[in-house]
């Protein structure tokens, strides 16, 4: 793999700005781009206030926040890509708008330039199809928090080539992720396992079985999860989750990949879990959870 003294990463959301801040803290120049250099100050800045928090729990120090937010570098347009030998996308998990964007990428990139997408449940072969080079293109899924999940997976397209999967696993091994190798099918593995459990714990709570906090208690005390699913689908955010959720439903027609009516209810109503303050349980201004009666 070229040496990769400089990385683009598209898309400022909560993804974006988790891998950024990763690669970053590998000593990996950043250009963070999103759809106008206000939206990517506004992403680099939110990297920072994350990062403060970290301080004040003692994760990092501040020379290391210094260090990071250095090595990263806003941008409103995609010209920095031009150079680039790696490219990521982390926009909307949307085919149409992922498949445009990397078809732009693919006309003003060199030749070599590795294609990523950070997607957790579409194709990657039809997202390769949009563009001329499908053997640079690759899928590599992070989950959140980015800087805490020790996982990522590699997920090849049915053209990616040998070439392009070794210089993937290097850049995961650059970054202390452990790759999980997976030959394209609607999910992966991480999403297509998770949803169906997320979705029946919010079944339990619509049909009145349990409380939120009650469902969350048994399945983290009865079988070891260091969070409970009604909590963690608040952390991914209610949308995102339903956005899987429908994406499945689409590809594979399984009723169990159906969001839950409780799910689409508070999508609707904005309650999308910790990044609004509300969804199955209360949050603060700082992402922590609001005990009853606070």
């Amino acid at each position: 793999m070229a040496t990769l003294n400089k990385i683009v990463i598209i898309g400022g959301g909560v993804m974006g700005q988790g891998i950024a801040r990763v690669v970053a803290a590998t000593g990996t120049d950043v250009i963070l781009i999103d759809r106008d250099l206000s939206l990517a100050h506004k992403a680099y800045d939110e990297i920072s206030d994350k990062l403060d928090k970290e301080i004040e729990r003692w994760g990092i120090t501040e020379s290391e926040k210094k260090a990071i937010l250095a090595r990263i570098s806003p941008a409103g347009d995609y010209k920095p890509a031009k150079q680039a030998p790696m490219v990521i996308e982390a926009i909307q998990e949307d085919l149409e708008a992922k498949k445009l964007l990397l078809a732009h990428l693919d006309n003003i990139c060199q030749p070599g330039t590795i294609l990523v997408s950070n997607t957790s449940t579409l194709s990657i072969t039809e997202l390769a199809a949009s563009t001329s080079r499908p053997d640079c293109v690759i899928g590599l899924h992070f989950l959140n928090p980015v800087h805490k999940v020790p996982l990522v997976e590699i997920v090849r397209g049915l053209k990616t080539s040998e070439k392009t999967v070794e210089s993937i696993k290097e850049f995961a091994s650059i970054l202390n992720k452990t790759p999980v190798m997976v030959h394209e099918y609607p999910g992966y593995v991480t999403t297509r396992i998770i949803v169906p459990f997320l979705n029946e714990a919010m079944h339990v709570l619509m049909e009145g079985i349990a409380s939120a906090e009650d469902i969350d208690s048994a399945m983290k005390l009865g079988f070891g999860f260091n969070m409970g699913p009604l909590s963690l689908a608040d952390m991914m955010g209610l949308d995102e989750v339903m956005s899987w959720m429908e994406n499945l439903l689409h590809e594979l027609s399984e009723h169990k990949y159906n969001p839950c009516p409780l799910l689409r209810k508070m999508v609707r109503a904005g309650q999308l879990g910790v990044k609004t303050g509300q969804g199955f349980f209360k949050y603060d201004a700082e992402g922590n959870r609001i005990k009853e009666g606070e």
